[in-house]
């Protein structure tokens, strides 16, 4: 997801915002990514595998979905494909309202079911036995929730491009696929077989969906289908069509496991401006299958297709609204100059195709493993392209938009985020962890076993936090449960006098440790602080007096008497 801008004001903020949106409200005020203080029943049969999700495993969604642009309805099918895990013979359904599920068949048979808020349950005449795998088609219909500041809110985005012409398409991640079609709505359930997206429109417009094209014919009555397959496991928010007056170019890229077919489709009217915008892709490219091992949808392509919102990491069909220009909205996040040098969308939303898509957590409340590795994928783009050095002035940059309001790590089970900070100060935290790792070989080794090890896989951010533990042969878990599950910056006070240094760390957990590169007049070395005084004795040259933390350590430093 697109992080919401934090600048040196308020109205600075509300500015950059107001000016990327491309919404028919009249009013725009930010939304905080997590503000709900009270959960409800609705948001555990969300967020929870309750026992009517347990006992079965989504093997493939099918959907077909036609939408009416004047009435703002949409109407289709999905047929699931699951597997047994249990006899049982309840099923939770997810769809929101106002959305209606309108039949449901298995084996031709119309199978009941009762509403409950956002959710349905089916109940099978017998229990499915155990073991098997089963099909189900069900048909929904209705005006979806309308999304008015996407991606921040969610819902089907009903637009006109700068032509006049219909242009729609769907941002959902939070709220949640099941705001516009039926399906097993909770991260830790990807269809393993992948999914099939066929979207019906008038002839005149274009349907882009994730994966491949499949195939393409007329329906009659004016409309054409277009069909579009996914092969790998795909997230259910993931799954989305753009309609609108697109045309193509593509290009192939010689990646690590083969040639890369990399499509572009853009509004008409923009060819030119993509085209130019868009070289940036192989440069992307090499430097995220460098850091983080190769793009893991090779099978579906990769692809940037223009959205009527600014962006989102929707896999193989990456959501592109930056309105062809560098920076984020033309603005540099970090205010350090090497955000304005490329295109934030292009970068932050194709580095979620390793962390959110290929990685993805089971709980939305530990999203921090998608936004902080893929915010320090920006990091680590601007280090491929313009050094080091450059790099982490540019990680240390965004240290000024973090709030430090709540914890990064969100409530479980209640599909909750944590704190927005989960962006800029989980980069930070992944800097810092490299710094103490003090190998970058090393460091980049994890993050490619990270995206071997997890391939395609759900996981919790313990499984995460435990690989870098293992690989790096340094215990992080008190660094996690600094920066994750409090809102404090470790403080290292000190005091010195000639020939001796004393510090200890405040401001931090029990047990709080991390060792700290410092700059003592020009000679730098690590040092292991406490919560307890610690002494380090000086040579002769040394006054005590010339005493700096290395500024690519979240810290602050402190001098008491």
């Amino acid at each position: 997801m697109v992080p919401q801008p934090r600048l040196r004001s308020l109205s600075a903020a509300l500015s950059l915002i107001c000016a990327g949106l491309l919404a028919t409200s009249t009013s725009c005020t930010a939304q905080p990514l997590s503000s709900k203080k009270v959960f409800t029943h609705q948001d555990t049969l969300r967020g929870s595998i309750t026992p009517e999700r347990a006992w079965w495993n989504v093997l493939k969604y099918a959907i077909t979905v036609e939408p009416d642009y004047n009435t703002k309805t949409i109407k289709g099918t999905n047929t699931i494909s699951f597997a047994v895990l249990q006899s049982s013979s309840k099923m939770q359904i997810d769809l929101q309202q106002p959305m209606e599920l309108l039949s449901a068949k298995w084996n031709n048979t119309d199978i009941p079911f009762k509403r409950d808020g956002n959710v349905f349950y089916l109940s099978f005449p017998n229990a499915l036995p155990a073991g098997t795998t089963q099909q189900i088609t069900i048909e929904f219909g209705g005006k979806p929730r309308e999304a008015v500041r996407p991606p921040w809110d969610g819902g089907w985005i009903w637009r006109k491009d700068a032509k006049g012409n219909p242009w729609m398409s769907v941002a959902c991640q939070g709220l949640g696929a099941s705001v516009w079609y039926p399906c097993k709505d909770h991260q830790s359930d990807e269809p393993d077989q992948g999914a099939a997206l066929s979207i019906i429109v008038p002839d005149d417009l274009v349907a882009v969906g994730n994966g491949k094209l499949a195939s393409k014919g007329a329906t009659g009555n004016g409309k054409t289908k277009y069909d579009w397959v996914v092969t790998n496991p795909i997230n259910s928010y993931n799954i989305v069509p753009y309609i609108g007056k697109y045309t193509y170019f593509g290009e192939v890229y010689d990646g690590e496991k083969g040639k890369l077919q990399c499509d572009y489709w853009v509004i008409d009217a923009n060819l030119e401006k993509a085209k130019e915008q868009f070289k940036q892709v192989p440069k992307m490219m090499k430097c995220f299958e460098h850091w983080f091992g190769p793009y893991p949808f090779y099978e579906d392509s990769y692809k940037l297709v223009e959205s009527p919102h600014l962006g989102m990491e929707h896999q193989s069909a990456v959501a592109y609204g930056n309105k062809y220009q560098n920076g984020y909205l033309g603005n540099d996040l970090s205010g350090s100059g090497w955000g304005s040098k490329w295109d934030f969308i292009i970068i932050h939303e194709s580095g979620h195709e390793w962390f959110a898509n290929n990685i993805t957590t089971n709980d939305i409340a530990d999203m921090w493993v998608h936004e902080g590795f893929t915010n320090y994928s920006e990091s680590l783009f601007t280090e491929c392209e313009y050094g080091k050095q450059a790099g982490s002035e540019y990680v240390i940059g965004l240290r000024k938009n973090i709030s430090n309001d709540i914890p990064v790590e969100g409530p479980y089970g209640v599909n909750q985020e944590g704190s927005g900070d989960m962006y800029y100060k989980g980069a930070n935290m992944i800097h810092t962890i490299r710094q103490i790792i003090d190998n970058d070989e090393l460091f980049r080794d994890i993050l490619r076993g990270l995206n071997k090890e997890f391939y395609h896989k759900t996981v919790t951010a313990r499984q995460v936090e435990e690989y870098i533990n293992k690989r790096s042969g340094k215990d992080f878990s008190k660094v996690y449960e600094q920066y994750l599950r409090t809102t404090k910056i470790p403080v290292l006070e000190y005091k010195s006098k000639k020939g001796i240094i004393e510090y200890k760390w405040t401001n931090v957990v029990d047990g709080f440790n991390m060792p700290v590169k410092v700059d003592l007049g020009g000679r730098t070395q690590f040092i292991q602080p406490t919560t307890k005084w610690e002494s380090l004795k000086l040579a002769d040259w040394h006054t005590g007096e010339a005493f700096k933390v290395d500024s690519n350590f979240y810290v602050t430093a402190k001098k008491v008497k």
